[in-house]
């Protein structure tokens, strides 16, 4: 089931995790690592790092790329990052 909107970027989706699942007025939006450092509650982050560390993964030697990572959060397999990340809901 797909939560965010079809052809949405992968900016918007990480604005929309970040914002709780609504999607940020364009004056609010936020760049895309701040976004993941915001939805994942770290700070100063890459956003692969971030989104491993919202995945529990705190060992950067078992990171997932950014696809992987995306698709774990999702318990999805196979996605593209952004379509995987329009499956959560928050």
């Amino acid at each position: 089931m797909t939560v965010g909107n079809p052809g949405s970027s992968f900016h918007a989706e990480l604005n929309r995790l970040a914002n709780g699942g609504t999607y940020r007025t364009p004056l609010t939006i936020k760049g895309e690592q701040l976004a993941a450092n915001e939805w994942a509650g770290t700070t100063d982050r890459g956003i692969q790092g971030a989104l491993n560390y919202k995945a529990s993964k705190t060992d950067p030697k078992t990171f997932l790329d950014i696809q992987g990572v995306c698709n774990l959060l999702a318990s999805t397999d196979g996605l593209a990052a952004t379509e995987a990340l329009r499956r959560i809901s928050s």
